[in-house]
């Protein structure tokens, strides 16, 4: 599970008791954290990092390096070791307290800005413990507003958040005006949400559209052409976001800045760092442009070592795209130059880069082409070196800089309990969670709200897979979920298959495959001991595989004699597969073979019968059925299937 806590580095565990070593160790060994224990209890045989200070000096050491720090001690020496370091809440690390009983995982700072929350709920998870939550916005089911932006790669913008904030949660009507971005935030509010949306996004609930005729009812029609006027009369607090910098209002405003503005440079060689800069600057200000909302700068390859925007790239922190000649010669601008042409090999540069850049996208929200706001403009000062050419283009899809993660999960067989606990871990870590409606509801309680959740029928298993991997490139954490293993008959494979067409290096996005239980697995539980011998699985669906090439694997099951499951064994449209497995095994097999029809195993629905290879289609088989056919050996004893494994002497 190393990527999962890979965003909560640099983590430390400390305790300084005994008694308390080996829990620590299990999470420490699985999150790859540090665990951290007095000198006094040294022991060789401990993976473990030792201090020989007090802890609380030990503390003040790796305080400022330190993301989240998980105490196994009292709450109340917790609360007094930590209380001298705490400064701001933007730079202190999340504090989680485990009870030494280790049945409580509290999350006592840093719920939101360093995930605290999240990771809480995650070890939870691991320690089958009850993570305890006191952030209001979580217990509201809202989204925390001063760090939910992070996710989409949203930069953080000026305002009161703490007036804001308590705003929200005490449920007082709150305007949202957000002009740019996925709204992808606001997919799971709760009913009851004190949100009031101004143009821009919508809240498209039915309660949604009537708060807002409620509200729009209070106020003038002028309302939705300057919701400046009107606002500050209906709602207390407000909340931006946009690529403009933030409004001026009379009530608690915030801001965060989708990064979709995308800056153009051209010049000429050696222009002066502080030229290119004023120029960005000057033309950021022209537009209301906010600098928190720039994705990237970008140039021709032939400025890629140009000081000047180098520097200003360093100095912003902002990435640095460049083009060839040949790529900026196919972009149509508005403002072409033959002189241009004539120096470089192409008619643009500054406006030319930029939509080049904007135009970076493979996610459908992405399809239409980004837009010139600010056409280029030539600067010189008087004093400084060179001349600099700004242009601004706007794309409708926000640069996400984050590194995006594929979680391929298998969910089990339908029930909650049957999920092992690193599928658990990995669902409470995804952002969004991609999969078949039906296997969606089936976990649908261990869901966050925060999460994105996109369902989609059972025959659409390649447009998920196409998705979910432009996504997690874009850059979420994306949790694709299938029934059973993902890995046996599931999305795992299709996914690799995808990615390896795509020539992906391996890498990005990284990828973790989390196992399940599968159907055959679970009915074999629920009858015995039939998979006790050599056994093999066969899906009578033609969809993927050649008829004629199923046939052949039953024969060869059928005269191997291998105790075999039969996955998607008949379907509406699909009726004779199975009575063609039937014969072919009765060419081979005695009809009294017992058999065992099992549906919807450990849902609500479940239904189990015991046959015979005989009368195995005098009952009901659909696609939520596996038929598990004994081998030769396969006895029926009372309401149980036993297949000796030969250690009596049988076969």
């Amino acid at each position: 599970m190393k990527y999962i806590f890979a965003d909560y580095h640099p983590l430390h565990f400390i305790t300084t008791s005994p008694e308390k070593i080996e829990q620590l160790e299990y999470l420490n060994k699985i999150t790859q954290g540090f665990l951290w224990l007095p000198k006094k209890i040294h022991n060789d045989n401990l993976s473990a990092n030792f201090y020989d200070s007090s802890l609380r000096e030990h503390l003040v050491n790796i305080w400022s390096n330190s993301k989240c720090i998980v105490f196994c001690l009292t709450l109340g020496a917790v609360t007094r070791l930590i209380a001298p370091l705490l400064t701001n809440k933007k730079t202190d690390p999340a504090i989680i307290v485990i009870d030494p009983a280790f049945e409580y995982i509290i999350c006592l700072t840093g719920e939101h800005q360093h995930q605290g929350d999240k990771l809480t709920e995650i070890l939870a998870e691991l320690l089958s413990a009850k993570a305890i939550i006191t952030s209001a916005s979580s217990n509201l089911n809202l989204p925390a507003i001063d760090s939910f932006g992070y996710t989409f790669g949203w930069k953080k913008g000026e305002g009161d958040w703490t007036k804001v904030s308590a705003n929200i949660t005490q449920n007082k009507p709150t305007l949202i005006k957000q002009e740019s971005g996925l709204n992808w935030w606001c997919q799971n509010l709760p009913i009851n949400h004190p949100f009031i949306f101004g143009e821009g996004i919508k809240d498209n609930s039915k309660e949604g559209e009537k708060r807002e005729e409620d509200f729009l009812k209070q106020s003038d029609d002028d309302f939705a052409k300057s919701i400046f006027t009107e606002a500050e009369k209906q709602v207390q607090a407000m909340v931006y976001i946009g690529v403009n910098k933030t409004p001026r209002v009379d009530i608690p405003i915030v801001s965060w800045h989708p990064r979709g503005v995308w800056v153009g440079i051209g010049c000429e060689r050696d222009t002066s760092p502080i030229l290119i800069e004023n120029a960005v600057n000057s033309v950021l200000a022209q537009y209301n442009l906010e600098k928190n909302a720039i994705a990237s700068l970008a140039t021709i390859d032939l400025k890629a070592d140009e000081v000047g925007i180098l520097e200003l790239a360093q100095k912003w922190q902002l990435p640095l795209k460049t083009f060839t000649s040949e790529e900026l010669n196919l972009i149509d601008v508005p403002n072409p130059s033959s002189i241009v042409e004539h120096e470089v090999g192409t008619k643009s540069v500054a406006e030319a880069s930029a939509l080049k850049a904007g135009s970076w996208s493979n996610l459908p929200e992405n399809n239409f082409s980004p837009t010139l706001i600010a056409p280029k403009q030539i600067f010189k000062q008087e004093g400084l070196k060179g001349a600099v050419t700004v242009a601004i283009a706007l794309s409708n899809l926000e640069y996400n800089p984050r590194q995006g993660k594929l979680y391929l999960i298998g969910t089990g067989p339908g029930a909650i309990e049957y999920l092992t606990t690193a599928a658990k871990t990995a669902l409470r870590d995804a952002e969004i969670i991609i999969g078949y409606g039906l296997y969606i509801d089936l976990i649908k309680p261990l869901l966050h709200p925060s999460q994105i959740i996109e369902t989609s029928n059972i025959t659409q298993e390649k447009q998920r897979a196409e998705r979910a991997i432009a996504l997690a490139q874009w850059g979420l954490k994306v949790a694709v979920i299938s029934s059973g293993d993902c890995g046996i008959y599931g999305m795992a494979g299709l996914v690799l298959e995808i990615l390896a067409n795509q020539n992906w290096d391996g890498k990005q996005p990284p990828i973790q495959v989390f196992s399940g239980i599968t159907a055959m697995q679970s009915v074999a539980a629920k009858i015995g001991s039939p998979l006790m011998h050599d056994f093999c699985a066969i899906s009578l669906s033609d969809l993927l595989t050649p008829w004629d090439v199923i046939e052949k694997r039953l024969h060869a099951a059928a005269t191997g004699d291998f105790i075999t499951a039969i996955y998607n064994p008949r379907s509406q449209t699909r009726q004779q597969q199975i009575i063609t497995a039937q014969n072919i095994f009765l060419q081979y097999r005695s009809g009294n073979t017992p058999v065992a029809i099992a549906r919807s195993v450990t849902r609500e629905d479940e239904s189990i019968i015991l046959t015979t290879l005989e009368e195995m289609l005098n009952h009901p088989i659909d696609m939520v059925t596996t038929v598990l056919i004994g081998n030769s050996s396969t006895k029926r004893y009372h309401d149980l299937l036993i297949t000796p494994r030969g250690y009596l002497g049988q076969c």
